[in-house]
């Protein structure tokens, strides 16, 4: 039986409702996982690098799809707490068009741009005609790339979160069997593992948008919608922390790209590779929980349910606290296997990948307060302290670290960056959590 957004939520409610937008994460995050496995057994370690160099640049493109989702998803489940169901039907279809509109104009653009930008960001020689290659197979399925993280948000704003982790689990599937079938049993490539990460996100963002196109039995249905302006910039205010997030995070892996080429050459880009590629599914977990209670969070606050918010805020940082310790216990011990599992055939990256995620793993003991917290004002449509705690988090802090602790500490300041960003960002939301308390009653 769904679980309404209306309803009295337990520790054991709100897990079994955020659980299905976690696996959903985790799913989303194993495309480019996916890819650079296959990529780095297979093919070799330069188009290894290449991937990882010019990834970044392909999820600032599909970045606005995050934005569009987080933020439209606050304003449409206030809107259903209001009462409002038709209202809600129009913004949502709105934005869902504005995503198809944005998702062509940017992969046309982005088309053009990939061997400048390359360049721009390192690649030398062959390295740059793997990142080109590599791009312009997967820019075609942009559009469908940001519909899918659009109805991310929207399939639990719309009480279906387990439609949404089928059709994600569908999409993850069809990569890894594409990248098996493409990469290691015919010789394709990179050209194949684009091939793989383009048709699964065709899959990803194309089944909910012909669910969500026909009758259904969920909340939300696409109608016809004029531009609302004012809705659509509400819409990009409350998101801008999850634009900002994504946008600063590949800015920020680029300049650490640059950074570990000048310090150690491309076996410290393939060993960053590695570290992120665990990263995306550790973080998936706090994103997954952060888009899973967003809509709840916006839905009460909507209707005027104080007590319910403040139950959400207190249970959502105990499970937070509890995922992180979790998570970098689990990086620790895991550590070594998941790195033999990237570049197991170099005994040199592997020991240069496995130290590296020790002392990157302690930025999972802050990054899960920093993620909800910026999560958490954005579905109380407090789109400023969002982007303001995102902001920080994922840029202006980043890429102090990233520069600074190196000059201190070496190569391993690179590796503690994300650590000491964490840190100081987690001070920026919790006074952000303490200011804000009486506004919206939540403790």
């Amino acid at each position: 039986m769904n679980i309404q957004l209306s309803e009295h939520f337990t520790y054991h409610k709100l897990l079994r409702f955020v659980f299905p937008s976690i696996v959903m994460m985790i799913f989303t995050s194993i495309y480019v996982v996916v890819d650079g496995l296959f990529v780095s057994n297979f093919v070799g370690k330069t188009p290894f690098a290449a991937v990882n160099l010019i990834y970044p640049f392909l999820m600032i493109l599909g970045a606005l799809g995050f934005m569009l989702g987080t933020g439209g998803s606050a304003i449409v489940s206030k809107t259903l707490g209001e009462g409002k169901p038709e209202k809600a039907n129009q913004y949502f279809s709105m934005l869902v068009y504005v995503a198809i509109a944005g998702g062509i104009v940017l992969a046309l653009a982005g088309f053009v741009s990939l061997r400048p930008i390359a360049k721009a960001i390192g690649a030398e020689g062959a390295t740059v005609d793997d990142c080109v290659l590599y791009g312009r197979f997967i820019l075609p399925a942009l559009p469908a790339f940001m519909l899918q993280n659009v109805f991310q948000s929207f399939f639990v704003a719309a009480e279906k979160p387990h439609l949404g982790l089928k059709i994600t689990v569908a999409a993850g599937c069809t990569n890894m069997l594409l990248d098996f079938l493409l990469v290691a049993v015919f010789p394709f490539g990179l050209a194949g593992a684009a091939v793989a990460t383009a048709v699964s996100q065709l899959v990803g963002g194309l089944v909910p948008l012909f669910y969500f196109g026909r009758p259904n039995g969920s909340l939300l249905r696409l109608t016809s919608a004029k531009p609302d302006l004012s809705i659509l910039a509400k819409a990009c205010t409350n998101g801008s922390s999850e634009l900002m997030t994504n946008v600063s995070l590949s800015l920020v892996n680029i300049l650490y790209n640059i950074q570990l080429i000048r310090i150690i050459g491309e076996d410290g880009v393939a060993a960053y590779g590695v570290i992120m590629y665990v990263n995306f599914i550790f973080i998936a977990i706090f994103l997954g929980y952060a888009v899973g209670s967003a809509p709840i969070v916006s839905y009460h606050y909507g209707a005027g349910n104080p007590g319910e918010l403040k139950g959400l805020f207190c249970k959502s940082l105990v499970i937070t606290a509890i995922a992180g310790i979790f998570l970098t216990a689990a990086a620790m011990i895991l550590s070594l296997p998941l790195s033999k599992v990237f570049v197991g055939y170099d005994a040199g990256l592997l020991e240069l990948t496995c130290h590296g995620f020790q002392l990157f793993s302690f930025s999972f003991l802050f990054s899960g307060f920093n993620i909800f917290g910026s999560a958490f004002f954005t579905a109380l449509n407090n789109g400023f302290v969002s982007a303001a705690i995102s902001f920080l988090r994922t840029l202006v802090f980043q890429i102090a670290a990233v520069f600074v602790l190196p000059v201190f500490m070496g190569l391993d300041g690179i590796w503690l960056a994300a650590a000491g960003a964490e840190l100081l960002a987690l001070v920026v939301t919790v006074l952000f959590f303490v200011r804000e308390r009486k506004t919206y009653r939540y403790a």
